[in-house]
């Protein structure tokens, strides 16, 4: 079964970094939460990771298709809730100049199936992807 391995080292009183091939991204907490703001929160980076994964299957079924689909936007807004604090609800809005909104959802849809960060994420948070 396939495997995707990365590190995270601690390089400050709190700031970590995290390397995934040969690229590095800087993990911190805000200054008014004890940290040094030298990076992003692991929970925003989850976010990130989810339009990362999103956008990039959205792109290649994109280009497959040879859709009339360019400049996309993905606006992501987690909701958390609780103690400990955990994303109760993710909303994804995607916005693209597009001559077919039919179609643009349609590779919504299956940008969403393909997604590992999306899959994973199922089940335990309600996830939704809507086009503005």
């Amino acid at each position: 079964m396939p495997t995707i391995q990365v590190s995270v080292n601690q390089v400050g009183s709190s700031t970590s970094e995290g390397r995934i091939r040969e690229h590095k991204v800087l993990i911190d907490r805000p200054e008014a939460k004890g940290g040094e703001d030298k990076g992003a929160m692991g929970g925003e980076l989850l976010l990130v990771s989810l339009g990362g994964c999103f956008m990039s299957n959205l792109l290649e079924a994109i280009r497959t298709r040879e859709a009339d689909i360019h400049n996309l936007t993905i606006a992501i807004e987690g909701t958390l809730e609780g103690s400990p604090a955990h994303f109760s609800a993710i909303i994804m809005t995607i916005q693209a100049d597009h001559s077919d909104k039919a179609q643009l959802e349609k590779l919504v849809t299956i940008s969403e199936r393909s997604c590992i960060v999306a899959n994973t994420l199922k089940g335990s948070v309600d996830l939704s992807f809507k086009v503005a």
